[in-house]
């Protein structure tokens, strides 16, 4: 009871986001975002009839056909979700008339990318969809020999085209396309919650020193990964680190104070979960 509830709390807030960012700044500035919320908002510029609405239309087919792919309790979620999101467009649109944020179409793709991204973000966390998209690609992949990846992008390279089409204008287009990117990175920054860590892996000579200093003066703990070369096969120490990022500048600073010919390798924490030592 209390996951679900957790659930709803994201899709409620995601939602809120996905409305706000219709509202200030894809709808005032004739740009479209991907998916079928996508496919709403040309509806709407085609047809003039509310957004929200023309988002049940388009996703409520969609939903009901993909139930058995998706489960009910997670079909169910994504009802919920579609129809507080196509409230809120509504309401702040049609009812409200809330104003634009901005009519600078270069900061309504950004902002307005990163507010569908994070609302999208919240709603993937409360294990829900915002769009019948996802379902259609997993029907033509479970049909077709066509990758679910490929059915989405398509998707979206229609509404990109449909809307330099429908306004004669590339650069609308474009920016569609800009916003569209930039919501994908802020929903994997938000699902990952843009850990601010990066993976070290050092590889020396003088593990005991580096261990000590590591721990004396940088403050973070690791673990010591054994193996050895591919051609002479010597045996062969590593230091597997998780650090954050303000450290890395000190850290390689002491790597080459103890061992100057030491093997560095910097990378980016995508996710992390648990303690690791």
């Amino acid at each position: 009871m209390k996951i679900e509830m957790k659930n709803y709390a994201f899709i409620v807030l995601g939602s809120l986001f996905l409305g706000l960012g219709v509202v200030l700044f894809f709808i005032p500035n004739a740009l479209v975002t991907g998916g079928t919320s996508g496919m709403a908002i040309l509806l709407h510029y085609l047809l003039g009839l509310p957004t929200g609405m023309m988002m049940v239309a388009v996703n409520a087919p969609l939903l009901l056909l993909g139930a058995k792919y998706l489960g009910r309790a997670f079909t169910f979620r994504s009802i919920v979700t579609i129809v507080l999101s196509s409230l809120f467009i509504d309401l702040f649109n049609e009812v409200l008339h809330v104003s634009a944020l901005t009519k600078d179409v270069i900061l309504a793709s950004l902002f307005g990318g990163v507010s569908v991204g994070v609302g999208l973000g919240l709603v993937l966390s409360g294990n829900a969809s915002a769009g019948g998209s996802t379902i259609l690609a997993k029907i033509v992949a479970s049909k077709t020999s066509i990758k679910a990846s490929s059915v989405i992008l398509a998707i979206d390279v229609m509404i990109i085209i449909a809307i330099a089409l429908i306004f004669k204008n590339i650069d609308l287009a474009l920016w569609s396309l800009v916003s569209i990117y930039i919501s994908a990175k802020s929903i994997d920054m938000f699902l990952s919650r843009g850990p601010s860590k990066k993976v070290v892996h050092i590889v020396s000579s003088k593990i005991d020193a580096l261990c000590e200093a590591i721990v004396l003066h940088v403050g973070e703990e690791g673990t010591i990964v054994q193996g050895e070369s591919i051609f002479e096969h010597n045996t062969k120490q590593m230091i597997f680190l998780v650090v954050e990022n303000r450290k890395i500048p000190a850290l390689k600073t002491l790597v080459q104070s103890i061992d100057n010919d030491a093997f560095v390798v910097v990378m980016e924490a995508s996710e992390l979960l648990g303690r690791g030592h």
